[in-house]
């Protein structure tokens, strides 16, 4: 073969070489740790339309009720569908917070106060823009209160998370001894 001094003469990486290099691309960590919060406002925005509707869902869950509960009169009725979907809204954003702490996280250990209140605005800030949505849903009404309850769910999941972090930092920590000479 003829001397080719264009070429260049080390081979080609091989895919093992490459690969967890790639892994490390900006990206790709990015992604990885947000991908579930951004699911999970996915589903949150579906459920914000008409097939998630208080019409809707009393429909499935009456017949559930009913058969847990025949004698179940209609005023018991609405009031348990009414706290189901409170309940929801709470628990919900509750999820919600805690899966934008693990973005914001981005795999770092330990607790920041700073990702406990950016997962709380993110979480309340979509909670206001979602009741927004629902103003251009003809059969979902949009309420302050809802997403006041949405915000209280993110908040608790902050505070839960503050909670278990520093409960782990100090069953962590030395424990001092009861003998001094010791």
């Amino acid at each position: 073969m003829p001397e080719q001094p264009w070429r260049n003469p080390r081979p080609a990486p091989q895919l093992q070489q490459v690969q967890p290099r790639i892994l490390q691309l900006p990206v790709f960590t990015w992604l990885w740790a947000w991908w579930p919060a951004l699911l999970w406002a996915m589903l949150i925005f579906s459920m914000s339309t008409d097939t998630f509707s208080s019409e809707h869902t009393g429909s499935i869950i009456e017949p559930i009720l009913k058969w847990i509960y025949p004698a179940i009169t209609s005023a018991q009725f609405e009031l348990i569908h009414h706290l189901i979907r409170k309940c929801a809204h709470f628990v919900e954003y509750f999820i919600f917070a805690l899966l934008l702490f693990r973005g914001m996280r981005r795999g770092r250990a330990g607790w920041r106060w700073s990702w406990g209140f950016g997962a709380f605005f993110l979480a309340a800030i979509y909670s206001a823009l979602d009741e927004f949505h629902q103003v251009f849903v003809a059969s979902r009404t949009a309420s302050p209160y809802d997403s006041l309850l949405d915000s209280v769910g993110a908040l608790t999941a902050v505070l839960f998370l503050f909670l278990w972090f520093r409960s782990r930092s100090v069953a962590a920590s030395p424990k001092p001894s009861l003998h001094p000479s010791e």
